[in-house]
């Protein structure tokens, strides 16, 4: 999220650090554990390439993937430098212990990637001899293995290399959300080092469906982006619209974790099933439409230039409310309501912050209903 003082925590340009409400929303503990089944196995580097090629093993696309998928997205991308690919090759080559990596079997007996894609995407790459459309050769290594490709391996080389065991657990699914939550409970442990994934990166990685496809078709609407401004590359403008439908749908039920609450509404309605979508894109867009003609870009903001995902909930929600009972105020109307509910104390103190309680997103829910209402 990017919530009031949670939004303090990103400076310009710094997005990939997590909001302190990010934070605490992966260290919140879930109500109950589930339980996941696992084995461990290992497999030769040549087995591993060699499964990679034929698509045995399957490095997920991030956000919407293959539907035949039960998990999909895992990674954000391709993140290693070439020094750091070619001292993974290097370890190989010398024996080195190197870490294992972590796979879902799923129904069709696939392999997905959970953790060790960047592992994974180098073996393929230096087996390929190809990265980022040039040749690859060894560089930031010893000088024994400067310039070499693996055509170029000795006998003795490519033996060391193919033959090396690397350690895989593998966490069994058979597709279902309860299986899918354990999976997210996984990985949201593993989720340490380097740069995180934020709780709706992990999300929708678990979720891929027209749901998230729907999410992201609102979130390139124009007058959309023109009030959040630019695309987000950790996704927190389209974790804002699933709060927004989420709650608008379900706010007597929302319950703490955040994350939890739309893990389930996002598995729940993962192909829109029992969802008005014609009806919320149109609810939303006329919102949009509203807040954008009347307090403009500031409607999403408070006392700071970081979209408030608490404000922008209540706001859109509270709107979304009034048009859905037939009436629509005038864009003068919308930015005397903003005015009213941002410098009304009882409010800001819901949208600053920790946001995420019970209590807090239940009042400024009502609040703003309540502003929108009296027009």
């Amino acid at each position: 999220m990017a919530d009031g003082k949670a939004n303090q925590t990103l400076r310009d340009g710094d997005e990939d650090a997590l909001t302190l409400e990010e934070k605490e929303d992966l260290a919140a503990a879930e109500p109950e554990a589930e339980p996941v089944t696992y084995t461990g196995t290992d497999f030769d580097v040549e087995g591993l390439v060699r499964r990679l090629e034929r698509g045995d093993i399957v490095i997920p696309t991030f956000g919407h993937g293959d539907d035949s998928l039960e998990v999909a997205g895992f990674q954000r991308g391709f993140v290693w430098r070439r020094p750091q690919m070619d001292r993974f090759i290097e370890s190989l080559l010398m024996g080195y212990p190197i870490p294992g990596i972590m796979l879902v079997q799923q129904v069709d007996r696939r392999y997905l990637v959970l953790d060790g894609q960047q592992r994974l995407r180098t073996l393929g790459a230096f087996y390929q001899g190809i990265h980022a459309t040039k040749e690859f050769g060894l560089e930031n290594v010893a000088d024994e293995f400067k310039g070499l490709t693996y055509r170029t391996l000795s006998p003795e080389q490519r033996r060391q290399l193919d033959n090396t065991f690397i350690q895989a657990t593998i966490v069994k699914t058979d597709g279902s959300n309860e299986s899918l939550e354990a999976i997210y409970q996984v990985f949201e442990r593993l989720n340490s080092g380097g740069t995180q994934l934020t709780p709706h990166e992990i999300r929708i990685a678990l979720y891929p469906g027209a749901l998230v496809d729907f999410l992201e078709r609102l979130n390139q609407a124009t007058v959309w982006r023109q009030l959040y401004g630019a695309r987000s590359l950790r996704l927190r403008d389209q974790e804002l619209i699933l709060r927004i439908i989420a709650l608008y749908y379900n706010s007597t039920n929302y319950f703490r974790p955040q994350k939890k609450f739309l893990n389930e509404f996002l598995g729940a309605h993962r192909n829109l099933e029992g969802l008005d979508n014609r009806k919320l894109e149109k609810l939303f867009a006329d919102s949009s439409q509203l807040l954008f003609a009347g307090p403009g870009k500031a409607a999403l903001r408070f006392q700071s230039s970081q979209v408030n995902a608490a404000l922008a909930e209540a706001l859109y929600i509270g709107l979304m409310r009034r048009l859905d009972g037939g009436t629509k105020p005038s864009p003068t109307e919308v930015e005397h309501a903003v005015r009213s509910f941002t410098s009304n104390k009882e409010a800001a103190v819901t949208i600053s912050g920790s946001t995420a309680t019970e209590e807090y997103v239940r009042k400024r829910l009502e609040m703003a209903t309540r502003e929108f209402s009296n027009l």
